[in-house]
């Protein structure tokens, strides 16, 4: 540190004491000369081209890390175009630390007219875990280990930190001693369940017949892998993955029951939720056996009997619970029975052969099923791969045919089903882990931040995107009736998505066979370049909304 210490200055030197080395920002007023100094002081600072992206990069480095990523955007619309990414994150869960530059006190109190003037601090609130303005120097420390806590205790969630120009420029009075003013936030205690939880539970599951577990990512976020594995080992509980669950155990476990969704849901008699929240991704729980018993997993007190009565709560940090809940169920003894399994093993199979044959019967023009294939079969050879995926049909179908095998190597639009999310979670996964990535993208959830290959490109990140060309929202094969206009969901089916990466200087591919996708991927994949796959498929496929249109109005237009 230098004699005359800046607000800026402080806040680097409590992130670097914190372990917090990686921002991802759009710079501009009052920003710039912030990031300049942070990577000049040995933090490394990763530069987009939209605000929301940068956010969700830092936050897929917070759910895969369990530390808070960091972004940092400019004051008022840079602010507000992360804003949306920060909110999507504290609904996933995700530890975020958004920081952005801000006006003057003075002027925006008085409503004066500021530059990009907005009172950010108070707009922020609705929309994340908490919010802190730093309005002096000296309270920099304090600011950034109030956020590193909020972000990560209890229910894990997005922060913002709004600070004003004067602040980051701001002089520590001297008579201050600036490492006095600097906090390194300690690991807390874990918030364990009461010991009568504990054997509630196992009396519930004492009960079972037809017993099931439901993994969400909460166990993923909690890092629960090896409390889970445990669990399911001893018991024999099969269990159905949410998405980001995926890969807390190989997908392929024979405990696995994915592919036996409707059957568990409608017949099990003891549900058992594993950092899975009762929501819409659930049905709020309304396609469950009426009569089933719920145990729920949470460390959010809040969250229990939010939808459904839970019959046996465990509130408490994910790890602490199977540390009780292990041995209990050791002592007691508990086993799924052989017919239950046997009933699930018989449905998986049939449902396996009928996945099989969509995976295989040829089309032309190329399907979604048989487009997955090669990307199914690459993560399957290489199952250290990380996997991003958004779309509609495209998230929806892949998430169905795509095993994961690994922790946290699956990342998708999540709870709030937002998109636009991938190419900056694909950003965020390469920097934060070194592997490779794989983005596979519906041609509409590419457009909203596609302009992001060219960060890839200039970070020269081992990404291949794979982008579904359908040629619409949904699908590309609607017409308008006047015949005026393009429909509401068309797109241009002829686009070439692959030219842009190769404007930027990367690999660039066009298919429109599985046999052609699967030489481009295994190449751009091998080659550890930034490349574009454009996968041109049938415009006449894909549904409405996916496997969510029953979420749509029905006002009896005919499509």
């Amino acid at each position: 540190m230098t004699e005359q210490i800046t607000g800026a200055e402080l806040l680097i030197e409590a992130l670097k004491k914190n372990n917090l080395k990686n921002i991802y920002g759009v710079v501009g007023i009052p920003v710039t000369d912030l990031a300049r100094m942070a990577q000049r002081s040995g933090m490394r600072y990763f530069g987009f081209r939209r605000e929301d992206s940068a956010v969700n990069a830092a936050a897929a480095a917070g759910f895969l890390t369990g530390k808070p990523g960091l972004a940092l955007t400019v004051s008022a619309p840079g602010f507000l175009n992360g804003l949306v990414a920060l909110g999507e994150a504290t609904k996933n869960c995700f530890p975020v630390i958004m920081i952005s530059g801000s006006s003057e006190r003075h002027i925006i109190d008085l409503n004066q007219g500021d530059y990009e003037g907005l009172d950010q601090y108070n707009i922020a609130k609705p929309f994340c875990k908490a919010a802190y303005r730093v309005d002096r120097p000296e309270d920099m420390g304090l600011a950034v280990a109030r956020a590193i806590r909020s972000a990560t205790t209890g229910r894990p969630g997005g922060v913002y930190l709004d600070l004003p120009a004067d602040t980051i420029g701001a002089i520590l009075d001297e008579n201050i001693d600036p490492e006095s003013t600097i906090i390194k936030e300690n690991d807390f205690a874990k918030l364990r369940p009461a010991k009568e939880e504990v054997t509630r539970a196992v009396d519930v599951l004492k009960q079972a017949k037809k017993p099931l577990i439901i993994l969400g990512k909460g166990a993923s976020i909690a890092h629960a892998e090896d409390g889970v594995r445990e669990f399911i080992e001893t018991t024999k509980i099969p269990y159905l993955p949410m998405s980001m669950a995926k890969g807390l155990l190989p997908d392929d476990s024979e405990s696995c029951v994915a592919a036996a969704r409707s059957l568990s849901f409608s017949e099990a008699d003891v549900i058992m939720l594993v950092g899975a929240r009762l929501n819409w991704m659930l049905s709020h729980g309304n396609k469950f056996n009426p009569n089933a018993k719920l145990i729920q997993i949470d460390v959010d007190p809040d969250e229990i009997d939010s939808n459904k009565k839970i019959a046996a709560p465990l509130v408490g940090d994910m790890n602490a619970v199977f540390e009780g809940l292990n041995p209990a169920v050791k002592e007691a003894g508990i086993k799924a029975s052989q017919t239950w399994l046997d009933a699930l093993k018989a449905k998986k199979d049939e449902n396996f052969a009928k996945m099989q044959k969509r995976l295989t019967t040829p089309r032309s023009p190329m399907g979604y099923y048989g487009a997955m294939r090669p990307i199914k079969e690459l993560i399957r050879k290489n199952p250290d791969t990380y996997l991003i995926s958004e779309g509609a049909n495209t998230l929806d179908i892949g998430r169905n045919v795509i095993d994961i095998f690994k922790p946290r190597h699956r990342l998708d639009s999540g709870t709030w089903g937002v998109m636009g999310v991938g190419l900056g979670y694909a950003i965020g996964t390469a920097i934060e882990t070194g592997q490779k990535v794989v983005c596979v993208e519906g041609d509409s959830a590419f457009g909203f931040d596609g302009m992001e290959i060219e960060t890839i490109c200039r970070l020269h990140l081992p990404v291949t995107i794979v982008i579904f060309n359908n040629g619409g929202i949904y699908n590309g094969a609607e017409k308008d009736p006047a015949g005026s206009d393009p429909a509401p969901i068309t797109l241009d089916a002829k686009g070439r998505y692959d030219k842009l990466s190769e404007a930027f200087g990367g690999l660039a591919y066009n298919v429109t066979t599985p046999e052609e996708l699967d030489k481009a991927l295994n190449e751009a994949y091998e080659s550890g370049k930034p490349a574009i796959i454009n996968a041109v498929i049938d415009p006449t496929l894909g549904k409405e909304s996916g496997h969510i249109g029953n979420l749509n109005p029905k006002l009896g237009i005919k499509h």
